[in-house]
């Protein structure tokens, strides 16, 4: 007889550059003609050939099981027409798995992006209309080469999910 599921629920925070610092960086909008500085994404996308393309996700909900991080680069994710959206995302480690007491979870409006740090856990985007189209900057080969997930299910018997 299997164990029931336990679900635990992360609270989205609003998103804003000090607390998001430690998974990445916030980019907002600047003045055209700004000097570059470290408002601007920070970006890690040395290892290979850049790949910027434009995602469109189906709504999948908000809860989640699996959790992903990219070694190789940074990853830059905004939406598209100012949606609204959603992520959960633990820092950078070298341990096999994030600590559950270290998972965020943001709430991330249409008028920005975000770059997650190289190594940052990630689950998501979520978002509540049917699909949202996003900006998607990474390594062309990120999804097959650099694609580490670990499965809550299999180590903690959990479902997170996103309020």
């Amino acid at each position: 007889m299997s164990k029931s599921i336990v679900v635990k629920q992360l609270l989205a925070q609003k998103i804003t550059l000090q607390n998001f610092k430690p998974f990445g960086q916030v980019i907002w909008a600047g003045e055209d003609g700004k000097k570059y500085d470290q408002y601007d994404a920070q970006l890690s996308l040395e290892n290979g050939i850049p790949r910027f393309y434009i995602m469109r996700l189906k709504n999948q909900g908000q809860k989640f099981t699996k959790i992903t991080r990219h070694m190789q680069c940074t990853q830059c994710l905004g939406s598209l027409e100012g949606k609204e959206w959603l992520i959960a995302v633990a820092p950078p480690s070298v341990e096999k798995e994030p600590k559950l007491e270290n998972i965020a979870a943001f709430k991330i409006p249409g008028n920005c992006f975000i770059k997650l740090e190289v190594g940052t856990w990630h689950a998501g985007p979520y978002f509540e209309q049917d699909f949202v189209d996003f900006y998607n900057l990474e390594l062309n080969d990120t999804n097959v080469i650099d694609h580490f997930t670990h499965d809550f299910t299999k180590s903690h018997n959990l479902e997170l999910e996103i309020l």
